[in-house]
């Protein structure tokens, strides 16, 4: 289990319940427990995650097959090079000294990523199937320095001014739960969908296919120090991959049967890559 070998992480750990430093229990043991009165514990899963989330906020975020076709997706590397961009500018502005959080991480890719450049990664999602898929991936690749649990990026259960960097990928951006955890001059990395971005399989689903709009929930209390447009086009060559792209998107979520059931006819799809990545300090 990864976090019983990381100091700085399980130093950073805040109990989600009271709010006190957490500990493994005793050697070789697979539970954290908090040094509060209480002493509420937490058990590492099997596959290396612990569960944070409260029992009336446990259930939500991606379901299991969203998270078996986005693995599956990004396993093929078509997104590799926006994981070259986030670990450049990781690398370029991180701290090493401190922890890195990757809010709502999904099953892992990016963080995985991050720990091997030498971060120690704290990956949270409110989905217990992507902490789960996380967990197992980092194990696959022997990563010691990456640890995941299931919870809210509004309430991530670390220390105020643990973490050098917040990569937020894809997911929402918590601004004012981002600037507690961060260390004075941290960084918040922020990715998120260009206005062209997968519009070949947008224009493959609808017939007024349309860009995207801007972002609505970008930070505005921290500082802009540096933005940069990743852009290029993909050829997806099975409808296998086709269909795992449209399940990670929240276009499966909007479209009709009749729009959706467009592309199963479909073995080959080209469409854009457009991502900013945004780097704000504190």
């Amino acid at each position: 289990m990864s976090i019983l070998t990381d100091k700085k992480i399980i130093s950073a750990l805040r109990c989600p319940n009271c709010g006190q430093s957490m500990t493994v229990r005793d050697e070789g043991s697979t539970s954290i427990v908090c040094g509060g009165a209480r002493k509420h514990c937490y058990d590492v899963s099997a596959s290396g995650y612990v569960n944070f989330c409260p029992p009336t906020k446990s259930g939500g975020g991606d379901s299991k097959g969203a998270v078996r076709s986005r693995t599956a997706f990004l396993d093929c590397g078509y997104y590799e090079r926006v994981a070259m961009a986030l670990k450049y500018m990781c690398e370029k502005y991180g701290n090493k000294e401190k922890i890195l959080i990757d809010a709502g991480c999904g099953e892992g890719y990016y963080s995985s990523l991050l720990e091997n450049s030498g971060f120690s990664a704290f990956g949270i999602d409110l989905s217990k199937f992507a902490a789960d898929a996380a967990a197992k991936r980092a194990k696959r690749n022997s990563h010691a320095n990456v640890f995941f649990a299931t919870a809210s990026v509004f309430e991530i259960p670390v220390f105020d001014g643990s973490a050098g960097i917040v990569t937020n990928i894809f997911a929402p951006c918590a601004e004012d739960e981002y600037m507690r955890v961060l260390c004075d001059d941290g960084v918040l990395i922020v990715a998120y969908a260009g206005e062209k971005h997968l519009f070949g399989l947008k224009e493959a689903i609808y017939t007024d296919a349309r860009i995207n709009e801007g972002r609505a929930d970008l930070p505005v209390k921290m500082h802009l120090i540096e933005k940069q447009r990743v852009e290029y086009s993909i050829t997806l060559d099975s409808n296998e991959k086709i269909l795992n792209l449209f399940a990670m998107t929240p276009y499966y979520w909007k479209t009709s049967v009749e729009d959706a059931d467009k592309l199963r006819g479909l073995d080959s799809l080209t469409t854009e890559v457009d991502i900013i990545i945004a780097v704000y300090r504190k």
